[in-house]
């Protein structure tokens, strides 16, 4: 099992900075029928850590998630809130 971290801001707030090894889906891909292509090959186990701005995209994006059934995802919350959790976890 692996860990995928998804920043779901928009693509330009990616750009200014993101998470290490973080993939950008945006919310409005998970507003379209089905799973974002990204997703489409991942285990409903893997560890998924979400992120955001303020944590409010990634709350909705993580129940978008669990309504596909994932079944370990976190809401991370925000870009540095994360990176502190992954040090943690190292």
């Amino acid at each position: 099992m692996s860990r995928i971290i998804i920043d779901t801001r928009e693509p330009f707030e990616y750009q200014a900075s993101h998470v290490h090894g973080a993939v950008n889906i945006p919310p409005m891909k998970f507003m379209q029928p089905g799973l974002p292509r990204e997703l489409e090959a991942v285990s409903k186990d893997n560890e998924i850590i979400v992120y955001c701005r303020s944590g409010q995209r990634s709350n909705t994006v993580g129940q978008i998630l669990r309504s596909h059934g994932f079944t370990n995802i976190k809401n991370g919350i925000n870009e540095h809130h994360v990176a502190k959790m992954l040090k943690e976890s190292a």
